[in-house]
């Protein structure tokens, strides 16, 4: 029992620090490999896909806070502070998630 208590603490300890900067690490990542590049969206992209429906379902214009405009935000300033803590927050859960499995 005394093992296994101390032993347990450290590894979910490592599993939410990993998940979390895993997830703050490939967050720049996968926005760049979708299409939401720091010169704008990416012709041909998923993310050009997703602009052009947005703009379709708003009659020609993609609307400000929407998700395509929020995501294109990130991929040319980076992530804000809030969306930074809140991609932590999920990776870190993601990680404590991963040891209950």
């Amino acid at each position: 029992m005394f093992f296994s208590v101390f032993f347990c603490v450290p590894v979910t300890a490592i599993a939410i620090a990993a998940g979390a900067g895993g997830a703050l690490v490939s967050a720049p990542i996968v926005l760049g490999a979708v299409g939401f590049t720091s010169a704008g969206i990416a012709a041909g992209s998923y993310a050009a896909s997703m602009m052009s429906a947005a703009a379709v379902a708003n009659g020609g214009g993609v609307a400000a806070g929407s998700l395509v405009a929020v995501l294109q935000s990130a991929g040319m300033a980076g992530l804000s502070g809030a969306a930074t803590a809140a991609v932590g927050s999920v990776g870190g859960a993601v990680g404590f998630l991963a040891t209950l499995i």
